[in-house]
């Protein structure tokens, strides 16, 4: 048997009280101001509880769900399946589509303004942007990198006693990256900004520490309107070197400034302490340091157009250097990045200590 919900359960304790104080000879003008009702509803009260179980909460049963348990988890996978699918020119599943869907497969009818609440509720599905994958991945050789070059690199990073460090280059506009905000219907939010292409490029890397594996954050800005460039990454490494004080192994793209280029070849022959392995073509989001420039462009400085390249400037210093007392958010990025750091049995506070 359905039982009364907490809340109907607690109406009924006020229900109870209210009648008990009446009939201890409280006034109703009192009592009714005490509770927050108005004195008709506490006469209703009192005729009730003459009624057996009068007062007594009573469960709310809603309709019957109109798709069965079963017919629910057949609608997950063909919406699994994709909309192309189905029939439609794009992986696009819209409240519409997936209506029509359910129609065509199970004969219900919903509108489609419920579509979404159904979704959330019954399916625990949301609203999601896609992310973009390359279509020229090689989905087994990064299964394979995750599942035995990562081990490797740590292993013999741990063996050299060295820092691991995820490097990344990105760059910033005066225009910001623009986040979905709430405003009146009809009436589109605007975000005034410069037609300027002024832009600031920013290299940095997520370091590990072989022992107690902490977590830190390195970053360097370069001058206006220059993008990264070999020389830039040989001078990022060196004031990392500088800093860490520890031999390195450096993890990176395959971007044509970082091994392939003369200038860093150089450099690393110099420095053999200095390792550096290469992600797997077309997958960024193996290098946690992404996050770095995802967390910046969509929380800080998202909807904040420049005033000029110098305020731009200002600005990523003082979230990125925020972010660098950030263990915890350092230590997310990596577990988003699916790499499994061994022996990392420490908090985050932990780690920051």
């Amino acid at each position: 048997m359905k039982q009364p919900s907490p809340k109907a359960l607690e109406l009924e304790r006020r229900r109870r009280h209210a009648v008990n104080l009446l009939r201890q000879g409280e006034s109703p003008t009192v009592v009714a101001r005490y509770l927050g009702v108005h004195r008709v509803t506490l006469y209703r009260w009192l005729r009730r509880e003459q009624q057996p179980g009068g007062l007594a909460a009573k469960p709310h049963f809603s309709p019957a769900p109109r798709l069965t348990d079963g017919q629910l988890a057949q609608l997950e996978q063909l919406l699994l399946q994709g909309a192309k699918a189905h029939g439609w020119p794009n992986e696009l599943w819209t409240c519409r589509r997936i209506a029509t869907l359910i129609h065509r497969h199970f004969g219900v009818t919903y509108h489609h303004d419920h579509v979404g609440r159904f979704l959330h509720t019954r399916l625990r599905w949301s609203c999601q942007k896609p992310q973009r994958r390359a279509r020229e991945r090689d989905e087994a050789e990064i299964d394979r990198w995750k599942r035995d070059e990562f081990p490797r690199i740590l292993r013999e990073a741990q063996e050299r006693g060295a820092h691991l460090a995820f490097l990344d280059e990105s760059g910033f506009f005066l225009l910001a990256a623009v986040r979905r905000t709430w405003g009146p219907q009809g009436q589109t939010p605007i975000l005034p900004a410069w037609d300027r292409r002024d832009r600031l490029s920013v290299i940095s890397a997520i370091t590990v520490s072989p022992l107690r594996q902490r977590l830190g954050l390195r970053f360097q800005l370069l001058p206006k309107n220059t993008n990264a460039k070999a020389p830039d990454v040989v001078e990022f490494l060196r004031q990392l070197k500088a800093t860490l004080g520890r031999p390195l192994t450096v993890l990176w793209d395959r971007h044509g400034i970082h091994r392939k280029a003369g200038v860093v070849q150089a450099y690393l022959a110099e420095h053999p302490e200095i390792v550096t392995e290469d992600f797997p073509g077309y997958a960024p989001e193996l290098n946690p340091d992404e996050q770095v420039w995802n967390w910046t462009k969509n929380g800080p400085l998202a909807n904040r157009p420049a005033d000029d390249a110098d305020w731009l400037f200002d600005q990523l210093v003082e979230s990125l250097t925020e972010l660098q007392q950030r263990p915890d958010l350092l230590a997310a990025f990596i577990d988003h990045s699916g790499l499994r750091l061994k022996h990392n049995t420490e908090s985050p506070k932990a780690m920051a200590a």
